[in-house]
């Protein structure tokens, strides 16, 4: 398949290499220029982001939820057939506070809303370590599942089997309103769970509790800011609070 990948962060970065490795022909950018992208080591074809758009199947963005109405313009010019894919999450210390989502909104309807398309919620509920090195065969006891929301049935398939090709099982979570219960704060995030496990997380969220609980994280994080944490650290220390 053909991808375009708006974002050269960890994850953008992980999910270019392994389409890449699995025979895909993949496009990235970074939204602030092409000039940003020198020095990087990249897999996949560096360009600017008025090219990545074009002759694609699917757009990926892994931008900074306050980043995402600065690609309006952009998103403006994809074919309407093209799948775009959200993998955003919401931190009010690196975003600023957006008063919608503050009040409520759910973090990816509020990112389809500043594109003015529909999206596809995936990529977002684990670590960036866990998507580089924990994929693993259909086959394998214990396989890591990844949450997909969205209100297109035929499109969110279309992310299913590809997240299901890059290693790890998938859970459909709903549509896209349904997505809060994978955001940051909730059971499912970053909790490297299966199928069973994250099947239950995502009925177990709750709303109201989720931007208290990830506050909590990461002030946790900051508190012991001369800390180490290993990726186990991080997953048990989500694990014990996501689920508080």
């Amino acid at each position: 398949m053909k991808f375009g990948i708006i974002g050269v962060g960890l994850i953008g970065s992980i999910i270019s290499r392994k389409l890449v490795k699995n025979g895909h022909d993949v496009k990235i950018a970074d939204a602030r220029g092409i000039e940003h992208l020198e020095g990087k080591e990249l897999v996949g074809t560096p360009v600017r982001v008025e090219d990545v758009i074009k002759n694609i199947e699917i757009l990926i963005i892994s931008l900074p939820t306050k980043a995402i109405p600065s690609i309006r313009n952009i998103i403006n010019q994809v074919e309407e057939k093209v799948i775009i894919v959200d993998t955003s999450n919401y931190y009010p210390f690196r975003d600023d506070k957006i008063a919608e989502i503050e009040n409520g909104m759910v973090e990816s309807v509020w990112v389809s809303n500043q594109l003015g398309r529909p999206v596809i919620k995936a990529f977002n509920n684990l670590l960036a370590y866990t998507l580089e090195n924990k994929g693993s065969s259909e086959d394998s006891s214990g396989r890591i599942a990844m949450a997909v929301a969205g209100d297109d049935p035929e499109q969110k398939q279309v992310v299913m089997d590809i997240v299901h090709e890059l290693g790890f099982d998938v859970v459909d979570s709903g549509s896209l309103s349904d997505s809060w219960r994978q955001q940051p704060g909730t059971p499912a995030y970053c909790t490297e769970l299966t199928r069973d496990e994250l099947t239950k997380a995502l009925k177990k969220a709750n709303k109201e509790k989720a931007p208290l609980l990830r506050d909590k994280v990461i002030e946790n994080f900051a508190q012991e800011k001369d800390v180490e944490f290993s990726h186990k650290d991080v997953v048990n220390l989500n694990r014990e609070i996501y689920n508080s």
